[in-house]
């Protein structure tokens, strides 16, 4: 199988398309340790490619001008693909399902794509819709989006699957508080923290941190001492700090900024729950991160969150809007009253959000999907 894998970047940028992107790329090479694969990347600049992995052909849009980039890249994809068809292509973002559309109706080639969450909710275009439909496979991120698909759009069910993100859970383990971000935050080992991880950007405010801020009023009339830590940085910030001075949280909020990924680890263990009511996330892999540190989460129950608490299983689900469940249900978290006992298990948290998560079962799961899908066409 030789597949030439489409993705918006990889190294230019960090976000969960990137990281699926990068995982999926792992998988690939460990189902497939013999092929060739070439990876198009449109934004990446040649010196940001790492030393090439045998077999794999890294080709890069990241030096033409943003203006005229992506009909560049889409000339780049479809003049390579011509020269050297591929066995598939599989494009790990809606975007580009066009061009390969465009190949499929010249050399036949199939092709797959991922759909992630805003971008496969409420597709408009004619054009897109059309590609979508000849897609082999569309790859949805979670059952959330994978229902969003269907009940908007006339595709095929069965073309439609679910691989769900996964994370490096050798990254991501339970440890006591650290006590350096103690001292530095001014807290103590006992004090009730929460935390959310998010770009504070304003076309990223669904994450619903604000709703937190909100909620810390009601939070602390039954727990004084709780303390809020939100971790990211953005054009949003300054609204966020209007917040905090509008309800009086500049003893009990710290905004950390941007924190390195291989920090965040600490910033998890640190917390006693961690939460992102949020209402249009694609699934939400720092979730995933949290609980491999053996920590309680709340998520919003309208969105990808849902797949990523296996629909309360492994988490808090709440209504994103109202802010008085949020409060309650973080008060019921840290008091320990919650009704879920597994979320004040660590260990055995951590297991369960491996097992279901784990790259190892994203890795299986992908090798089955194109496994089914080879067996398919060999019995055409």
């Amino acid at each position: 199988m030789n597949i030439d894998i489409w993705i918006p970047s990889l190294f230019d940028s960090k976000g969960g398309i990137q990281v699926y992107s990068a995982y999926f790329l792992d998988a690939l090479r460990l189902i497939y340790p013999d092929s060739q694969h070439k990876i198009f990347l449109k934004h990446d600049l040649p010196s940001q490619i790492p030393p090439t992995l045998t077999n794999t052909i890294y080709l890069t849009s990241g030096k033409t001008s943003p203006r005229i980039r992506t009909a560049a890249f889409a000339t780049q994809l479809i003049q390579t693909s011509l020269r050297h068809p591929p066995n598939l292509i599989i494009s790990t973002h809606l975007n580009f399902v066009l061009a390969a559309w465009i190949l499929k109706k010249l050399k036949n080639i199939p092709y797959w794509t991922v759909a992630h969450g805003i971008d496969a909710w409420n597709i408009q275009s004619p054009l897109l819709k059309i590609a979508l439909k000849d897609a082999a496979r569309i790859l949805a991120v979670s059952h959330y989006t994978r229902d969003r698909l269907l009940a908007e759009q006339d595709l095929d069910p069965a073309k439609i699957v679910v691989l769900p993100n996964t994370f490096d859970s050798d990254l991501f383990k339970i440890t006591t508080k650290p006590q350096d971000l103690l001292d530095k935050y001014k807290l103590t080992t006992q004090q009730p923290i929460i935390l959310t991880v998010a770009r504070l950007a304003e076309v990223e405010r669904y994450k619903g941190y604000d709703r937190i801020l909100e909620a810390l009023p009601i939070i602390r009339k039954s727990i004084p001492d709780v303390h809020y830590i939100l971790v990211g940085k953005g054009d949003d910030r300054s609204r966020v700090e209007q917040l905090i001075a509008k309800f009086n949280l500049q003893d009990c909020v710290t905004l950390a900024g941007f924190v390195p990924d291989e920090q965040l680890c600490d910033y998890y263990n640190l917390c006693d729950v961690f939460a992102m009511p949020s209402k249009r996330e694609g699934f939400g892999i720092v979730y995933l991160e949290a609980m491999a540190c053996g920590k309680p989460c709340l998520g919003g129950d309208r969105d990808g969150a849902i797949d990523a608490l296996c629909h309360g299983e492994l988490g808090a689900l709440v209504n994103s809007d109202d802010v008085e469940s949020i409060a309650q249900t973080l008060i019921q978290i840290l008091q320990g009253t919650y009704p879920n006992l597994l979320m004040y298990q660590p260990e055995l948290l951590r297991s369960k959000v491996i097992e279901v998560y784990g790259f190892d079962r994203f890795q299986q799961t992908l090798g089955n999907l194109l496994a089914d899908w080879q067996q398919q066409r060999t019995n055409k």
